[in-house]
């Protein structure tokens, strides 16, 4: 295997050759841009801090890390949702169904379906979202 550059010394992270498990505590720098924060009025859940990217197509994908134990209000979107768990533990209650993500679950919420959900601190999720879902910090 040829000699690899170590990675940027921000954040705490581990990283991945050959075989081994990558740990990262936090979501890269390059994804915690400022210039991507989403604006609390966008935010359906207290405390989580979020960063959003547009696709071309108006699709939005949007990161979340939970600094406390919180619960999102039940919602619907008029577009269809998609989210992987990456960190923590996140509850997904939609369709009078109750579904536990842990860290590589993933889920597909079909658009007009009401959903909400509850996840414990330091839960970090991606959401893909086939519309609009956040506005930017100003």
């Amino acid at each position: 295997m040829p000699d690899v550059p170590p990675y940027p010394a921000e954040g705490n992270h581990r990283i991945l050759f050959g075989t081994r498990v990558i740990a990262v505590e936090e979501f890269p720098a390059f994804m915690r841009n400022p210039a991507n924060r989403i604006r609390r009025s966008s935010q359906y859940t207290k405390d989580i801090e979020g960063y959003v990217f547009d696709g071309a197509d108006g699709s939005q994908m949007a990161f979340w890390t939970s600094f406390a134990d919180r619960t999102s209000d039940e919602h619907i979107h008029d577009y269809d949702e998609y989210l992987v768990c990456v960190h923590g533990r996140y509850t997904v209650t939609m369709a009078g169904r109750t579904v536990t993500l842990d860290p590589g679950d993933e889920l597909f919420i079909p658009s007009g379906v009401a959903h909400g959900g509850c996840c414990t601190a330091g839960t970090r999720t991606i959401h893909a979202f086939g519309g609009r879902r956040a506005e930017r910090e100003d």
